[in-house]
């Protein structure tokens, strides 16, 4: 969550005349562009989310300069690429010394820090020829101190009892936008199609999506997908997000209790209610984003080299990688680690030396993508493998493939005693050592241990 004037044409021509299994179907590894499944966008089924903060990736700070670790992305597995706010910052009570990445200024434009227009099309085109898909931020809810709409627009703002533009919570080099105003909301959708047919992209990431109404969202991604298949990401979590036409929501609830577990506050059982309120309460084709961090936990809230740090760091993310209804998302570093906060306002350079991670990732994610049991919409059974105060457990089928996770989320060891469900011949992921498994059969799991089993 944290110029040029821009008239969009949606507003010109005004004046001057909106995580379950409902399937066993699953995409194939060549999924189309326009193929949907669950009425979701095929490619994402299978596929996941690493978030790209421009500002920090590398010394320069510039798409070019990020556009070089590309290949290094790809053989990692990364599929979807989602870019931080890459508009132009406000100047007007700008915070810090370059600004929040969220206190647009111009929606048509692009933030000279990282380079041009031009720079901006040429990365996605090289992403798109390399396989990557690419969404970005996108922020309805509000815009800077100094966006030339307060000016000319000054209708599109709420405001206040003396008659100026409000600022949302403590934002305050921002001001809300006004969605009673019909006008504006034609400009806003008119904003983000203009990133769809200029430079191609394949979705948005949208801030604090439960903001803005769902009125506005629904009418928002139902003009989006008459031009693509777009795949659409809400910060937000809520089940109406989804009926809106959100794919995937953020697992607020599953990231706080991850962190309560890694704290001893909490038993692993605890995941189990995020599931029960998905199944209750989302439609039965939604899909969540599960993490262990983001920019806004990386930077405000120590994640995850303060929540989650160590060795406590992988069980979780392979829950993230492997759970029921999932995409999983990876943050900017999380590969390397890094281990330390992202300044939000200032220029923080993310010292990428050893990737000591990469490898840990890039097993999930290629396992991910090959596997159809982890597909989002692959069923999901929990495992009953004793102590649920530590161990966590359960299986992914699809498509006759099958893949068993079992977790000891504590900082004691303990056993795991298998059931019926995880038995038979399998390869562990980490070690690539053959394993028979059989019912009633007892593992020994070392402190914040974690074994994938692929059948």
């Amino acid at each position: 969550m944290r110029n040029r004037l821009f008239v969009p044409i949606a507003l010109a021509a005004l004046f001057l005349s909106s995580c379950n299994s409902p399937s066993n179907t699953t995409p194939s590894a060549a999924a189309s562009d326009t193929a949907k499944i669950d009425g979701h966008p095929a490619w994402i089924m299978q596929g996941n989310i690493y978030e790209v903060n421009v500002r920090q990736y590398t010394p320069e700070g510039t798409f070019k300069a990020f556009e070089k670790h590309l290949p290094r992305l790809k053989e990692m597995g990364v599929q979807t690429l989602w870019f931080m706010p890459i508009t132009p910052i406000g100047v007007t009570d700008r915070k810090g010394h370059l600004g929040s990445y969220y206190a647009v200024r111009n929606y048509t434009a692009i933030n000279p820090e990282f380079g041009t227009m031009d720079d901006w099309k040429a990365l996605v085109k090289t992403c798109h020829d390399m396989g990557f898909k690419v969404i970005t931020d996108w922020v309805a809810n509000h815009t800077s101190a100094d966006h030339p709409w307060l000016t000319q627009f000054p209708d599109f703002y709420v405001k206040d009892s003396t008659g100026k533009p409000t600022t949302p919570f403590d934002w305050t080099d921002a001001r809300k936008l006004n969605y009673e105003n019909k006008a504006m909301q034609d400009s806003m959708i008119a904003s983000m199609q203009f990133w769809i047919r200029e430079s191609g992209i394949d979705g948005f990431r949208c801030d604090v999506a439960e903001e803005v109404p769902v009125s506005f969202w629904k009418r928002a991604i139902d003009s989006l997908r008459v031009m693509k298949n777009v795949f659409m990401l809400a910060e937000g979590n809520k089940g109406n997000l989804h009926e809106a036409g959100f794919d995937a929501s953020y697992t607020w609830d599953a990231f706080n209790d991850m962190k309560q577990i890694a704290l001893g506050k909490k038993p692993a059982s605890q995941l189990d209610s995020v599931l029960a309120k998905v199944d209750t309460t989302y439609p039965k084709n939604a899909i969540c984003m599960y993490f262990t961090s983001n920019h806004d936990e990386n930077s405000w809230n120590k994640a995850d080299y303060g929540t989650m740090p160590g060795d406590q760091h992988a069980p979780f993310a392979v829950i993230t990688q492997t759970t029921k209804a999932s995409v999983p998302l990876i943050y900017s570093g999380q590969e390397e680690p890094v281990t330390d906060s992202l300044s939000f306002f200032y220029k923080d350079t993310i010292n990428f030396a050893n990737y000591s991670r990469a490898n840990f990732y890039t097993k999930l994610l290629k396992l991910r993508n090959s596997n159809p049991a982890l597909a989002a919409n692959a069923s999901f059974q929990k495992l009953a493998l004793g102590n649920d105060q530590q161990i966590y457990g359960f299986v992914r089928e699809a498509g006759g493939k099958k893949v068993v996770v079992i977790t000891n989320l504590s900082a004691q060891a303990t056993k795991a005693k298998l059931t019926a469900a995880a038995a038979g011949q399998a390869k562990e992921l980490f070690t690539d050592q053959s394993a028979t498994l059989a019912d009633g059969q007892e593992l020994e799991l070392a402190p914040w241990a974690y074994r994938v089993y692929v059948f």
